[in-house]
């Protein structure tokens, strides 16, 4: 099966590389994934809600644009810019890694939090959230304030999560979903587990694809 993820931002070729490396490890057996840059129309980040929308629309396109011999598509981002809020049919099936790491969660009957890069990231986070219908489950967002350079950083983000984590599971949560789909997840003594989206919806793609 193979499966083709675009970027939400445009990234240096670098970037590119490490994230590629990311889905090559997280890959359940059976699933190939390539990931190609959105372009220079993108922003290089996602700081504002026009950045937002920017993104959207160059995702569509590169989307739209994808040619076959795919099995499925998604955006490499937790915001699932340019992904069907409700379901569709489009000739290349488009998946989101929030709706699906989320869905999930709330399936099993799962309070969950999030934590994010800024504060545009939780609001357009929150959005996305509210359009899957699964803000009963949303425990609450924490913001983490760090530059975009901490995406690939893996100690720095880390570092920043436990104040966050420890808040989130005093307001219910037993989850929290890492809130960037390039963030490498570290093991560590906290009250509410760190879900890595990216991860869960890889392995969730496998189960779904199996005959």
């Amino acid at each position: 099966m193979r499966a083709l993820a675009v970027t939400p931002i445009h990234l240096p070729p670098e970037e590119i590389r490490r994230r590629q490396e990311r889905y090559d490890r997280l890959a359940p057996p059976g699933l190939e994934i390539e990931l190609r840059d959105v372009g220079p129309s993108a922003p290089k980040t996602l700081d504002t809600d026009e950045s937002m929308r920017v993104s959207e629309n160059a995702v569509a396109a590169a989307l739209e644009a994808a040619g076959d011999g795919w099995d499925l598509a998604f955006p490499d981002c937790v915001l699932d810019p340019a992904v069907p809020d409700a379901v569709a049919e489009p000739a290349l099936p488009v998946h989101g890694l929030l709706k699906l790491s989320a869905t999930y969660l709330a399936a099993k009957g799962v309070r969950f939090g999030a934590v994010v890069r800024n504060e545009a990231i939780a609001e357009e986070f929150s959005k996305r959230i509210a359009a899957y219908r699964l803000t009963e489950y949303l425990a609450g967002i924490r913001v983490l304030d760090l530059p975009f350079s901490a995406i690939a950083e893996t100690g720095t983000w880390n570092a920043a999560l436990g104040t966050a984590v420890r808040e989130l599971a005093g307001l219910g949560a037993t989850a929290v979903l890492n809130g960037c789909s390039a963030v490498d997840v570290e093991p560590a003594d906290l009250p509410a587990r760190i879900v890595d989206p990216t991860a869960l919806a890889m392995r969730l793609l496998a189960v779904e694809e199996q005959p």
